[in-house]
């Protein structure tokens, strides 16, 4: 059975590049009918939080992706325990007494003499009574013994991918306070929740690598690999997940549509245009890994919004009743004011400003040439209730007595009602204006 997860570090809040992993590895177990595992990557004590495990199902569960099961991996400490002393026995795993200081010298001194910086193994040549003493002076932290040869895979979306085990440091998988780190811990649970494809950021290359011997160390079997491209921004800066304005969160703020997001995400990076979906199961159905590449992907958040009108204007009043009454518009108006509004606006927040116009009447846009025209105009108007009819009555009558047609005739008593040069039909918007436009 196809298995996947999803492994957030509950210390934040998710963040667009986040979803990318989320949506590949939920898309790929959906279509296969298999099990999509999200796991809270909660070994760090100090910096997970749960009001962002919290806020991280939240975001999930509003964009429509569901789990089939929450893992932590802090109630699996005892699984990583028993994975260390298996290490250690086989010889795979050995204890290390550098500061961070000696490190960072050491790494300089290296590329300095035009060497990679990798760590030099000084540790295995330590004696008993040297350990002894460091550890009681400094404490310790535990690195995985590589072997150095070539590790190569078939990566999804990448192709070959074939690293010389030579050219990285020995990864560290304990931290001096007995933390374990995420390399270990996914490993661990990927093995023993049968993960069978893990789909990820090409920052993460050479962590699989290193992954990929711990795994067949611990006789697990190595899943698939795919590492999608990273995200940057318009013009090919790096994005941060510090920026606020890329937070799930905040996207939902600003009142973009799920479906928005999940459309352009399913595609960004892709061969495939981006297509609008309606549902979630329809991003699955249509998603194929194979189309994406490795360069790095342009993300732009301005792009959600003319996906979230597009979304917007195809829904029919029965998804939106709620939202529409909300405002206070009368049940009897309220398909009438969708029906009117839906393609006039960019997010379900613009409906407010609308019927703001409608119920109080709009701040009049006139120009000084056209100010007595509309004081006539105005004067031939019927004080509500309007109807169908009203716009073009009402237009006639103004033909009539002031000669004025065409665009100099309809524009300015737009602009005297509405307050706006354009938006729907005007003898659609007459029957919702409840009081008589004033100037």
């Amino acid at each position: 059975m196809t298995t996947t997860r999803f492994a957030p570090s509950p210390t934040g809040y998710l963040h667009i590049g986040n979803l990318r992993a989320a949506l590949f590895n939920a898309a790929l177990a959906r279509q296969a009918g298999g099990t999509f595992i999200l796991r809270i990557d909660d070994t760090d004590p100090e910096r997970s939080k749960q009001e962002y495990i919290d806020a991280i199902m939240e975001d999930l569960t509003w964009l429509g992706i569901t789990w089939d099961r929450v893992e932590y991996q802090s109630k699996r400490l005892d699984r990583y325990d028993a994975a260390k002393q298996r290490l250690i026995e086989m010889g795979r795993l050995y204890e290390c007494f550098e500061t961070p200081v000696e490190l960072d010298l050491k790494r300089k001194k290296q590329m300095n003499m035009g060497k990679p910086p990798v760590y030099d193994r000084a540790a295995l040549a330590l004696s008993e009574d040297e350990k002894d003493r460091l550890r009681a002076e400094r404490g310790s932290h535990w690195r995985f013994k590589l072997d150095h040869k070539r590790i190569e895979w078939c990566d999804g979306i990448i192709g070959d991918i074939s690293i010389d085990a030579a050219s990285v440091s020995d990864p560290v998988l304990f931290k001096n306070d007995g933390q374990i780190l995420y390399t270990l811990a996914s490993v661990v649970d990927d093995t023993e929740m049968g993960v069978t494809d893990v789909v990820r950021g090409s920052d993460h290359v050479t962590n699989t690598a290193t992954q990929i011997q711990m795994i067949e160390a611990l006789g697990g079997t190595v899943p698939r690999f795919a590492h999608h491209s990273l995200l940057t921004g318009p013009q090919g800066e790096a994005l941060s997940k510090r920026l606020g304005t890329l937070a799930l969160r905040d996207l939902r703020q600003e009142g973009i549509a799920p479906m928005a997001i999940l459309s352009l995400m399913a595609r960004l990076g892709s061969s495939d245009p981006v297509e609008l979906r309606d549902t979630v199961d329809e991003v699955y159905a249509n998603f194929d890994l194979s189309k994406f590449g490795s360069a790095p992907t342009k993300f732009d958040a301005d792009d959600l919004k003319p996906l979230t009108h597009r979304y917007l204007a195809a829904r029919p009043y029965g998804e939106v009743r709620e939202q529409v009454l909300a405002l206070g518009v009368p049940d009897a108006l309220g398909e009438r004011f969708w029906n009117v509004v839906r393609e006039n606006i960019t997010t379900l927040d613009d409906m407010e400003s609308w019927w703001a116009v409608f119920r109080d009447g709009a701040e009049a846009q006139v120009d000084a040439e056209d100010a007595d025209f509309v004081a006539q105009a105005l004067s031939l108007l019927d004080e509500p209730p309007y109807t169908d009819a009203t716009w073009g009555d009402w237009t006639a009558k103004v033909k009539e007595a002031t000669g004025r047609k065409g665009k100099g005739l309809f524009m300015p008593l737009r602009r005297a009602v509405t307050g706006r040069s354009r938006g729907p039909e005007m003898a659609d918007v007459m029957p919702l204006v409840q009081r008589k436009p004033k100037v």
